[in-house]
């Protein structure tokens, strides 16, 4: 395992380490959770800046680093929702859009040798979620008209992100049937 991966595991590690800071962080529960949470997007930029600069994107990296980004953005919606600090809608729609995506890209991935990397719109909402998050969490009740803009512009990024994606994968596909066809003319 290389050092991106082991930082994306280490992020997949925070997970329920944020949640359970969270609600059982005491006084300061929000401010150390959000540490958590800083340092979870820190480590994700430190991860994709390290892999790209010394050649170290593995296939491995690109399934885990947006998993953990994933479970992390989910966990916290699911605990501002909970606090009451962001509408339960948020979580849902997040939940259901990446679950629809993801079995979209496991089907893909039957079909073709290499998943689609991130894209301007994925990392676009990936940010957008962030600073929602981090709006609702140091800013609850005063910062719900924020988060709550916020958060909608992510969901219009998730989709954009969603349609960019599926249009790429249907390309991938065409020509991984392509070149299947080109092979069996050849023999």
């Amino acid at each position: 395992m290389n050092i991106p991966n082991a930082i994306s595991t280490f992020r997949l590690c925070l997970v329920p380490v944020f949640a359970y800071v969270y609600f059982n962080g005491g006084d300061y529960a929000t401010f150390y959770a959000f540490g958590i949470f800083a340092l979870a997007g820190f480590s994700d930029v430190l991860d994709g800046y390290i892999a790209r600069k010394y050649n170290m994107v593995t296939m491995l990296g690109r399934i885990i680093d947006p998993l953990a980004d994933k479970l992390m953005v989910w966990s916290a919606l699911i605990c501002t929702a909970v606090a009451g600090h962001i509408h339960p809608f948020f979580p849902v729609a997040y939940f259901v859009k990446e679950g629809w995506q993801g079995i979209q890209a496991f089907r893909l991935a039957g079909r073709i040798s290499d998943v689609p990397p991130a894209n301007f719109w994925g990392k676009g909402a990936t940010f957008l979620y962030y600073v929602s998050i981090t709006i609702a969490m140091l800013l609850p009740g005063k910062g719900n008209t924020a988060a709550f803009v916020t958060l909608c512009a992510a969901i219009i990024f998730s989709l954009v992100a969603y349609y960019t994606y599926r249009v790429r994968g249907k390309r991938l596909v065409d020509e991984a049937d392509k070149a299947k066809e080109s092979t069996k003319g050849g023999n």
